[in-house]
């Protein structure tokens, strides 16, 4: 019966042992192949004057080489005294004239080979000796992989990684996952495919061989892939698609294809590989391979497509992926008969937020007064792993302040450290705390007091992050779709503070970094992705994503329209700048008031703030979240995903 693996001492020890023969053999073969040190004589009559000074002991000669001893040490040309010597015997010197004047001084004459061979145990260690080693290491790492004793032994590299989890260790069911119930419901059909398929086969149905889960980081794809598996009670196999691919060439497609038979023999099972964009990317989007390069990567996402042609939904096998990049997946994995459904996971809105809270509060202690749907209302844009740090940050505070429950106080203050930053202790000079206070103010009275503008929730002087201060703006509700009023209220509000800085001080610092790259980014998104600009009129010549709808390096609009669309974006935010400025002008008188409260209080909440102003906020109710920060020392903050999904 064969022994199973052998245990990490065991297989220690055998190394260590191996180690040491290795070392054993190698001082044998130094010391052995080492000659002893022999003094050179190359003038003949230097040995005959040793031998007839009687300094000669005994000679071993077989032909004109001779080899001898020294009664006495001797030293020649400088080299390092020795009783050992050799010499040659010139052919005119008579052998028999030798031979009498060593037998006349006592000189022992043996007739020996000066340079024997190796023996027999020697020819076998030195010819046979390094290829038996290496033959019985190839032995050892073989049997180490066969036996499964070593994960990285020298036959795994094609085996498939992906970490699977049974049936029974699987906890997470769709009462875990909230806040996405339009994603829930599409997948519902799955697990009761894969509780109950007989229902489905009798009627010719045919279930999706492959569901792409594709949506924003965060918004809980994998999670929802694990809910699966743990509703419908199956094995689950997951695997991020860049641990497919190695240096090695073709160990990608052997991963797939073990892994893929691995779900066969468990099934019915499921198969989650996430960002597949890894290996999924378009094979006709340019870059290095387009000309059909056949790399490590294309290998891989071709034994994707063929093991997906190649099995029966109804074996019980479904293979569930997740991207937040769809659009650079090649067509081949979206067509039907693999990836066959779509399914987005969007970023919940105030009612899944809540919902979402509710989950991850769970084993929270919570104070009485703690209101999550309040909460989940100061929340806009953020996903289920925002709102999972959120409550995370804000147990970590009330732990570190001694609370027994996490109080209202600590919610506010982690959402402040997520949104903001955390506060941090800079020396500041009085000069560069006023000026950051009218900067800061200049964000918020423009805020204030432009239509269409976010309400501002609290305005800081405090330090935060890379901030001097910072000015919070959020919407009282979700906005799904952005109107031009809005943009042109988020342009001036971004350049609220610089212009607060030209009005009070007359000069510029560079503290308005963040801002200009803001509004810019915003204005040029009007101009040339959502046709906000008569002189372009609706025509797309940015791509949503930055990057060019053509080959690298060419562009798609003609060099005229460029140029008018950067004269577009320089009349949309000078227009801006000098409404701005006039508002503040008007306004000094409120802008100082606003400056004197922060350089008393250092931080105004939402009340406060529009009090010192002296100003009745309006409801806007639209808008989504932004914040507004103190330059290249701050950041102006306003979401991706609010730019990115506007106009949807």
């Amino acid at each position: 019966m064969r022994g199973g693996p052998r245990s990490p001492h065991n297989q220690r020890l055998l190394l260590a042992a191996v180690v040491i023969g290795l070392l054993a053999i190698n001082l044998w073969i130094s010391s052995s192949a080492l000659s002893p040190n022999r003094v050179a004589i190359p003038y003949y009559p230097t040995f005959v004057h040793e031998v007839t000074s009687g300094n000669v002991s005994s000679v071993d000669s077989t032909s004109l080489a001779v080899q001898g001893t020294f009664k006495h040490a001797i030293s020649y040309n400088g080299a390092q005294p020795t009783v050992l010597f050799s010499t040659q015997i010139p052919q005119f010197v008579s052998g028999s004239e030798l031979a009498k004047l060593l037998e006349s001084k006592g000189v022992t004459l043996n007739a020996s080979n000066p340079n024997p061979g190796p023996s027999l145990l020697e020819s076998i260690v030195f010819g046979f000796g390094p290829t038996i080693l290496l033959v019985g290491l190839f032995i050892f790492f073989m049997r180490r992989a066969a036996s499964g004793g070593g994960a990285g032994g020298l036959m795994s590299f094609g085996r498939s990684r992906a970490r699977r989890v049974e049936s029974d260790d699987q906890h997470v069911t769709f009462e875990d996952v909230a806040g996405i119930d339009e994603a829930k419901d599409e997948l519902y059909e799955i697990v009761d495919f894969l509780k109950s398929p007989d229902k489905y086969l009798a009627l010719g149905a045919k279930i999706p061989r492959g569901v792409l889960l594709s949506g924003p980081p965060g918004t809980g794809k994998t999670l929802l892939a694990r809910a699966v598996a743990g509703e419908a009670g199956v094995p689950f196999f997951q695997m991020s698609a860049s641990e497919f691919v190695e240096m090695i060439v073709g160990v990608g497609a052997s991963r797939v294809r073990d892994l893929f038979a691995q779900a066969k023999a468990a099934a019915p099972a499921i198969i989650f590989v996430d960002e597949l964009d890894a290996v999924g990317r378009s094979r006709a989007s340019g870059g290095p391979n387009i000309g059909g390069g056949h790399d490590e990567r294309e290998q891989t996402l071709n034994q994707i497509l063929t093991e997906m042609d190649g099995f029966d939904a109804r074996a019980g096998v479904i293979v569930l992926g997740a991207t937040n990049r769809p659009e650079i997946l090649d067509q081949a994995l979206l067509r039907p008969g693999r990836f066959d459904r779509r399914v987005v996971v969007q970023p919940p809105d105030r009612v899944g937020r809540e919902a979402i809270l509710r989950v991850h509060t769970r084993s929270v202690p919570l104070a009485p007064e703690i209101d999550l749907g309040q909460i989940a209302s100061t929340t806009p844009g953020m996903v289920g792993a925002d709102l999972a740090n959120l409550v995370n940050e804000a147990a970590l505070l009330a732990a570190k302040r001694s609370h027994s429950h996490v109080t209202h106080e600590d919610f506010t203050d982690a959402l402040e450290r997520i949104v903001l930053g955390a506060a941090r202790s800079v020396m500041i000079s009085d000069e560069d705390r006023r000026r950051t206070a009218y900067h800061e103010a200049g964000h918020a009275i423009v805020g204030m007091l432009t239509p269409g503008a976010d309400p501002v929730r609290k305005v800081s002087i405090i330090p935060r992050g890379q901030a001097l201060g910072v000015t919070f703006s959020a919407p009282d509700a979700d906005r799904f779709n952005l109107d031009e009023r809005h943009l042109l209220a988020q342009i001036k509000v971004m350049l609220g503070g610089r212009c607060a800085e030209e009005v009070v001080f007359g000069d510029l610092t560079t503290g308005a970094e963040s801002d200009i790259q803001q509004l810019t980014r915003v204005a040029r998104a009007m101009v040339g992705r959502w046709g906000m600009s008569s002189a372009i009129g609706p025509v797309a010549v940015i791509p949503s994503d930055g990057s060019s709808m053509l080959l690298p390096g060419v562009s798609e609009t003609s060099e005229q329209t460029q140029q008018l669309v950067d004269q577009e974006v320089h009349r949309i935010v000078d227009s801006a700048h000098r409404e701005v400025l006039d508002l503040l002008r008007s306004h000094r008188q409120q802008l100082d008031d606003l400056v004197g409260s922060l350089l008393q209080n250092e931080t105004l909440d939402e009340a406060e703030a529009y009090a010192a102003v002296g100003i009745a906020r309006a409801g806007s109710g639209e808008q989504p979240e932004a914040a507004n920060g103190n330059g290249p020392v701050g950041a102006v903050g306003m979401p991706a995903a609010e730019l990115d999904g506007a106009g949807s």
